[in-house]
Parts: C-alpha cells; structure tokens; sequence
C-alpha cells in the first residue's frame, strides 16, 4: 500500500466516524444533504453509508433508511429488550387509523376519496390529529373543480412503523389482522400501488398560504 492509498484510507475512516457520530446524535433520521457539509466536499455519501450500514448489520443497532433519510435503530430481534413503555396522551381513534391506512395506500389521496373508500365521513380533527403525530402531510393540491388537498405520509411514518419505503407496507390481510382496516371497508378493495414521488402529474404544489394552515378543509 502506497502513501496515498494509506491518506485515502484515513480520509475515507474520518469520514464514516463523522456519520456515525451524526446518526447517533440525531434524534431524527438524516439525508444525505443533510450530513453532506459534515464530511466535506468530494465524500462519496451512497457509498460511505452502505460501507456504515454493512458494518453495523450484525450489531444490536443496525444502521436503516427511511425514506431518503437515515437512522439507527436497534436491530429487530432485539427491539423487545428495549422497548419503552410510552404513554399516549391522544390515542389513535379506530377512525385516525382507517385513514391513515387509506392515505398510505392511496397516496395522494383527498379528503372526498378517503371518504368514498371507508364509505363514511373524515370525522372532524380527524386529519389534524394525524398530521400533529407527524404522520401526514398535506401534499398539494389535486387538479379537479375546488382544487382539493391532496394527503401522503411522511418520512415519520416510515420510521415509526419500521418501513425502509412505501413499497414495504403490508399486504391487505396484514392489515385486517393488526386491526388497522375494519369489516366496513368493501371485501373488494384492492391495494394499490402507493405514490412515492413528491408531485404527481394531476397535482399542483402547495401554496405558501397552504403551509400556513394546517386545518385546511376542502368543500
């Protein structure tokens, strides 16, 4: 090994340390430009993050994506060790769960089409107690007459219920069985393909008075 190859190793060490540090510390998973300025200019991230994840796949933390984001999070056949008894102050209503299941699976979803696949009205406050959990968001707004708000999940979401993506969601059975979906919704419901992307071609992106308002309600 030549000089150069022992600087470059160095370098390459510094930076995974710096990751490590910055996943530990963060309470919340992390981008890649987020941690990008942390390890300096030039850094191959992609790499240097599957480099850190292979190195903690057998340890008690294993180093996960959410999203496009990062975290570490103990391991899976270990997460019954740890596990800490939390305390909810609001619990998710049977109702809050049917519509997130929905706005999970039928992203973008709008209030009207969440309602026309449970077959019963969003109750009020419904959709806020689901966005102040962190766990949907207002994504844009549909192209149809009254331009309605469209729903998704967020990052949050993923990393509560252990998803690396959309794609990892649960089968309908899955669902019925945790109680998530109830004997109201139609026996031929069919789960589709979640959208995963940030703006779908029949949608507008949010205003900034959209941002604003966290309780928009659509006519």
């Amino acid at each position: 090994m030549n000089d150069e190859d022992g600087v470059n190793g160095e370098v390459r060490q510094r930076q995974l340390r710096i990751l490590e540090a910055l996943l530990f510390a963060s309470a919340e998973p992390l981008s890649l430009a987020e941690m990008s300025p942390y390890v300096g200019e030039g850094a191959n991230l992609p790499a240097l993050i599957e480099e850190l994840r292979a190195l903690y796949s057998n340890r008690g933390v294993n180093l996960v994506r959410r999203g496009e984001r990062w975290a570490f999070r103990t391991a899976e056949d270990l997460g019954f060790l740890l596990r800490r008894e939390e305390e909810e102050t609001r619990p998710l209503s049977r109702a809050a769960l049917e519509n997130l299941a929905i706005i999970a699976y039928h992203q973008p979803a709008t209030r009207a089409e969440i309602e026309e696949v449970r077959g019963v009205a969003v109750g009020k406050g419904t959709m806020d107690i689901l966005m102040e959990a962190g766990w949907v968001r207002m994504r844009g707004r549909r192209r149809t007459p009254g331009r309605p708000v469209t729903y998704g999940t967020t990052d949050a979401f993923l990393d509560h219920f252990g998803l690396e993506s959309l794609s990892d969601l649960p089968g309908l059975d899955e669902l019925k069985g945790a109680g998530l979906l109830s004997s109201r919704l139609p026996p031929s419901l069919q789960i589709p393909l979640p959208f995963d992307g940030e703006i779908r071609d029949d949608e507008d992106p949010l205003e900034p008075d959209d941002l604003g308002d966290t309780a928009v309600e659509e006519e």
